[in-house]
């Protein structure tokens, strides 16, 4: 106490005083800066000539000589009972310490740093630059092909009964053609006024080319625009399972929003809408992903790892398991991972009919379907001159699994009009592997038919 108390009580000299500190900046003020920074000042520390108690200083200044003096003499024994340094001081001191620790924990960081990325070369120390690892090119790789990518992608807010939706297309040509989905641009079967924003952020009204309600397909056309860049279209007849995807869209009105994943399946053959709703109902003989897909992605493109369109994004699979059309399109739900693409190939030989002549005419085996029954597609009728008959049950096309009438009119509309599919048909209690001839149906058709 007796010696706080002496730090307390030393004087600040007067301002121009020259034995005073000239630092006065000290938290604990000039007295105790003079405390601890003036205690080897010989002078004070023998006495106090106007007979003021001597101060802390002067002792702290004889205990130091003392001990350079013991030093001096070889003397090892430390005095008795040392006196203990005022309390400010052992503050300053802890926090000198604990400083120096610090300090030296960041050097030594710092050092294993240098040593991982330098080598010492004749006791200098060269650092090197880190090699690029494998992911940071993967990363840039990515990055360059989204930004070649996003100028073919727009995005669509459409006006129809009352009500506004939003969804995604793909600039198809510099002529402004724009493929998109039909249940964009007619939410629950009624045709909407569609204004198209680039990725450059300027809008532009679009009118319709026209559209097919089988494939959920539709081209748009901006005219008087100039500059466009197109989307660079894949071959989704290359397309493998486990693939790296990545979708573009406007999830919710989030324009510009990419999301990845991988391929999880081809030719999953998919059913959305009623054919008693004012909608229809579509056939997609999809490509499957887990890249995120959400309400408002309808229309986008699927990329693969090149920046190439493979697929337009169509659907999801809704977790809602009192849904009545778990593929529907304008389900709310956001992705559970099974999102659904119309294959590049397919959507484009749909475009090329609707920018001709307005309508499309999907591919057919001219067989009409009993849709109630189960355990695959059975045929009711033939139209056309096939080696098929009334009552052969397909339970294949092209060595996939084929569940119900739904599931063959998805694989057919995959297929190329004047191509030929092979049909693994079960007649008098027997498999027979059927090849088959697939040509133009008329324009929008009865959905029973295949």
């Amino acid at each position: 106490m007796a010696t706080e108390q002496h730090v307390e009580e030393h004087r600040a000299p007067e301002r121009g005083d020259p034995s005073g500190p000239t630092w006065w900046s000290h938290p604990d003020g000039a007295g105790a800066r003079a405390a601890i920074f003036r205690c080897d000042d010989a002078a004070s520390a023998a006495s106090s000539d106007d007979g003021r108690i001597p101060s802390q200083r002067s002792r702290l200044g004889r205990l130091l000589r003392r001990r350079d003096q013991d030093g001096r003499r070889g003397s090892a024994a430390p005095p008795a009972t040392p006196p203990r340094p005022p309390l400010r001081l052992r503050s300053a001191r802890g926090l000198t310490m604990l400083m120096v620790v610090v300090v030296s924990a960041s050097l030594l960081g710092a050092g294993f740093g240098v040593a991982v990325e330098g080598m010492v070369e004749g006791g200098r120390l060269n650092l090197r630059e880190a090699p690029t690892s494998a992911a940071d090119k993967e990363s840039s790789h990515t990055a360059a092909v989204l930004q070649a990518t996003l100028p073919g992608v727009v995005y669509l807010q459409v006006s129809a009964a009352g009500q506004s939706t939003s969804g995604t297309g793909v600039l198809l040509d510099a002529n402004g053609n724009i493929l998109t989905n039909n249940h964009v641009i007619a939410p629950d079967g009624h045709l909407g006024r569609v204004t198209v924003t680039f990725s450059t952020g300027q809008r532009h009204p679009a009118a319709i080319v026209g559209r097919d309600v089988g494939s959920d397909l539709a081209v748009l056309r901006v005219s008087g625009v100039s500059g466009l860049d197109p989307a660079v279209l894949g071959d989704s007849d290359d397309v493998q399972i486990g693939d790296p995807v990545m979708a573009i869209g406007a999830p919710y009105g989030l324009r510009g929003t990419v999301t990845s994943g991988i391929v999880s399946a081809v030719d999953r053959p998919i059913a959305s809408g009623s054919l008693e709703s004012s909608s229809g109902r579509s056939y997609l003989d999809a490509i499957q992903t887990d890249a995120s897909i959400n309400p408002g992605n309808s229309g986008g493109p699927l990329l693969d790892d090149s920046g190439a369109v493979i697929g337009i994004n169509t659907a999801i699979r809704s977790s809602d398991p009192d849904s009545s059309d778990p593929f529907g399109s304008s389900a709310t739900n956001g992705s559970i991972g099974l999102g659904f693409a119309i294959p590049i190939d397919q959507a484009t030989a749909v475009a090329g009919q609707l920018i001709k002549a307005g309508k499309a005419a999907p591919p057919s085996i001219g067989v009409t379907l009993d849709r109630e029954f189960q355990g695959g597609a059975k045929i009711t009728s033939v139209q056309r001159a096939q080696p098929l008959r009334s009552g052969d049950i397909v339970t294949a096309a092209d060595s996939v699994a084929v569940t119900d009438a739904d599931d063959l009119i998805a694989l057919v509309r995959g297929r190329k009009q004047g191509g030929e599919t092979v049909l693994t048909v079960l007649r008098g209690g027997q498999s027979l592997p059927i090849a088959v001839k697939l040509v133009a149906a008329p324009a929008d058709t009865s959905f029973t038919k295949a």
